[in-house]
């Protein structure tokens, strides 16, 4: 399902050549969790971002779903993420205009899905948000603007889930249930999920870890 070779990534700053991420492989089947855990700095969001085809590394391959996007153009590494990705990010990322229905809907439509106000209501009420439907981010707190935005990138049931420390700006007990429910619907999807986090509670429940240290890879311990 995702597969990276030698993957690093390089960039010039005034100091000089600035090595960001140095020779990181890694392997992971269709419904495999996956955490990359490290200090900040260490180059987790950098290689999530490379793992989803946000950007390129200076060398090596990825393999997203059976594509190798190092190989594409920009239109072509948009076209796999369109069709196999989602994503939840520490900030939430929902459209202010918008209702908590229509931020899950909008991603729907645009890729043509059939009945997507039906789905979309679904998947909210999924997440424990039946009588939130019509409320606007502003209105919602930041444990229903995550649970919003993990409504939104399951209800266009992606192959592959990348989460940006999806628990960061929660409090504990709204990160526990966050939690639990990414790994419901995990379960009930077999969506791969590849975690950022610092919460060890999250990384504990994946069945593979990765560790980064100054961009290498520290410790790794292999899916079961």
């Amino acid at each position: 399902m995702i597969k990276a070779h030698h993957v690093s990534k390089e960039v010039r700053s005034a100091e000089g050549k600035l090595v960001i991420l140095n020779e990181v492989s890694l392997s992971l089947d269709k419904g495999q969790s996956l955490a990359i855990t490290g200090a900040s700095g260490s180059g987790k969001s950098t290689l999530l971002g490379l793992l989803a085809g946000l950007d390129l590394p200076s060398s090596g391959s990825i393999t997203l779903d059976g594509d190798e996007i190092t190989a594409m153009d920009e239109e072509g590494r948009a076209a796999v993420r369109a069709r196999s990705v989602g994503f939840v990010f520490q900030s939430f990322q929902l459209l202010p205009g918008l209702s908590a229905l229509e931020n899950v809907m909008m991603p729907l439509e645009l890729h043509g899905v059939a009945g997507a106000r039906d789905k979309a209501q679904m998947f909210l009420e999924r997440v424990g948000l039946a009588e939130r439907l019509q409320h606007y981010p502003k209105q919602l707190s930041g444990g229903e603007q995550q649970r919003v935005a993990i409504a939104r990138a399951f209800a266009s049931e992606p192959a592959i889930l990348f989460a940006d420390e999806p628990t960061g700006n929660l409090d504990t007990v709204t990160g526990s249930k966050i939690i639990d429910l990414l790994f419901d619907l995990n379960r009930e999807q077999g969506t791969t999920l590849v975690l950022v986090t610092h919460e060890e509670r999250l990384a504990s429940l994946c069945e593979c870890r990765m560790q980064l240290e100054a961009g290498k890879v520290l410790l790794t311990e292999e899916c079961a």
